[in-house]
């Protein structure tokens, strides 16, 4: 008998519906000149200065789930768009502070608020934002996203006992 799965895998609709909601967020903020990574930086960054935090590239990187070396990239082009300021960190010399400027802080904002309506839009079928649905989605994502990533050997790299 077969454990093949009928019909798509969780995987494969995992990376579906990832895929489908980055083109969506590209095209709403194309207007405001940001792509979905620089809004992830510029989202995450906005909401960590809100806490009072001024975190390094490598504390950002953390937190979205991307490359420092990506964060870092994405670090300079926002700071060259006068969006992100970059400084050394005090403590660490080694390590570079992010901090949003007044223009990037405005940018910030409008670009959340276009992504939280288009979210609720794209949740719609499990109730909205702030749909009971949507509240259990977000619980087995967390729940998910919490599991270490298992190493996983090549069977046929395995000797036989």
């Amino acid at each position: 008998m077969s454990n093949a799965l009928e019909g798509p895998t969780p995987g494969f609709l995992v990376w579906r519906l990832s895929m489908k909601w980055r083109v969506a967020i590209d095209r709403a903020l194309g207007p405001l000149g940001l792509t979905h990574a620089q809004y992830s930086l510029l989202g995450s960054l906005l909401g960590m200065q809100r806490t009072g935090l001024r975190p390094s590239q490598r504390a950002l990187a953390d937190h979205t789930g991307l490359e420092a070396l990506y964060v870092s990239k994405l670090a300079r082009s926002l700071e060259a768009a006068g969006l992100v300021e970059r400084a050394a960190d005090p403590a660490d010399t080694r390590a570079v502070q992010l901090s949003l400027t007044a223009e990037g802080l405005k940018v910030a904002d409008r670009a959340v608020e276009i992504v939280r309506r288009l979210v609720d839009g794209l949740l719609a079928p499990l109730g909205g934002l702030d749909g009971p649905d949507a509240e259990a989605f977000t619980r087995a994502l967390t729940a998910l996203l919490d599991v270490p990533v298992p190493a996983v050997t090549d069977p046929s790299t395995e000797e036989s006992s």
